[in-house]
């Protein structure tokens, strides 16, 4: 799974044929090295994992019709769908898909609430309106996904207008990883924004993927 290209649509592996006995969770390509994570270490291997591009956060009207497609597709073959994205900018689109399709999805309004725990996310609330976030994943896909869509390779100056309502960046860290926490206070530099880093692990994702598993 490490060698995968995050950005593009992913198999956790051959998903022809009868799958009756297994949990298909369809999820955010940003989340794919997480989620082998937690299904190696808990030994949930009758997990399969299909992922969508993780840079369709930059095109959440995608999100839902993708998602639909693919519990339609895998409908009756296995004994399981569920859906690991959270609400993430798709404006009730994919909430819609879940509640037609009798699909769960992990709750949260994005992976930044459940990776802190939705509960404790919300209940820091205004203390954190001048946040802007990291994951693992961010950090080390910074360029990509933060810098070259924004155009900030072409036009730096156009920082401020981006972050100018943000003042610090906080590295949300599922893993204790010295060079990712290089790569997310360089981000931080580049951005001209106070540091922050908490250690959150894979908070409410470790819960929703177990619980998928054992239920059924």
């Amino acid at each position: 799974m490490s060698g995968m290209n995050e950005y593009a649509p992913f198999s956790g592996g051959d998903v022809s044929g009868d799958r009756r006995g297994q949990v298909l969770v369809i999820a955010c390509g940003a989340l794919a090295r997480e989620i082998g994570a937690i299904v190696e270490a808990n030994g949930l291997d009758h997990i399969e994992l299909t992922c969508l591009p993780a840079i369709w956060h930059n095109r959440p009207e995608k999100i839902a019709p993708a998602v639909s497609a693919l519990i339609r597709e895998n409908r009756g073959r296995y004994r399981k769908i569920a859906v690991a994205y959270a609400e993430c900018g798709t404006q009730g689109a994919l909430d819609k898909v879940c509640a037609e399709e009798g699909v769960e999805r992990i709750a949260g309004p994005h992976c930044y609430a459940f990776y802190s725990g939705v509960e404790a996310f919300l209940e820091r609330g205004d203390a954190d309106m001048d946040v802007f976030y990291l994951t693992d994943f961010i950090a080390r896909q910074f360029d990509s996904f933060v810098i070259e869509p924004l155009g900030l390779d072409r036009h730096p100056e156009l920082r401020d207008q981006y972050f100018g309502n943000y003042r610090r960046l906080v590295y949300l860290a599922q893993t204790e990883d010295a060079e990712l926490e290089a790569k997310a206070r360089q981000a931080a530099e580049r951005l001209g924004l106070a540091y922050e880093k908490r250690v959150t692990g894979h908070g409410d994702l470790t819960g929703f993927l177990t619980r998928t598993a054992a239920t059924p």
